[in-house]
């Protein structure tokens, strides 16, 4: 997982052939309310929007997530986003069958942690990485990248 500003994002392009692509979307938009639905599409990199209210931190326990064939680059537009984390390695309850359709597994463990992202930060969250995010108390307004791995 790595947590930053979008200001340092060109630091992190080098990681993924594809990260230079997703990070030039959010640089060049100019985001004041994402629609939701897909917003952008090219080759291996996918950006869904998402506008709404948030989940209170057990509404979105019950969808603590990763994914095996997506880095998710997880974009604040809005004042804060709260996330649980844990690592993969040390998730031990599935919460149902992997869908390969959607790409996303479910887990019942609890978070080992909880961090928060301001606006114009992001996080890039690996397949390794267990996440609950959407968890605000107000409206969110956000960017998911799928980066294909």
């Amino acid at each position: 997982m790595i947590i930053d500003s979008l200001e340092n994002a060109a630091k992190y392009e080098a990681l993924h052939p594809s990260f230079k692509k997703a990070f030039d979307y959010l640089r060049t938009t100019k985001f004041e309310i994402v629609d939701e639905g897909l917003l952008y599409e090219t080759e291996g990199v996918k950006a869904f929007g998402y506008y709404g209210k948030g989940k209170t931190t057990a509404e979105s326990l019950e969808t603590f997530e990763c994914h095996d064939k997506n880095i998710d680059i997880q974009f604040c537009i809005t004042e804060k986003e709260t996330f649980g984390w844990k690592p993969r390695k040390n998730c031990v309850t599935p919460n149902g069958d992997y869908n390969d359709e959607k790409d996303v597994r479910f887990f019942k463990d609890a978070p080992d942690m909880f961090f928060t992202l301001h606006r114009n930060q992001f996080v890039i969250l690996f397949p390794e990485d267990v996440h609950a995010p959407m968890i605000t108390d107000g409206i969110l307004n956000k960017v998911v990248i799928k980066v294909e791995v």
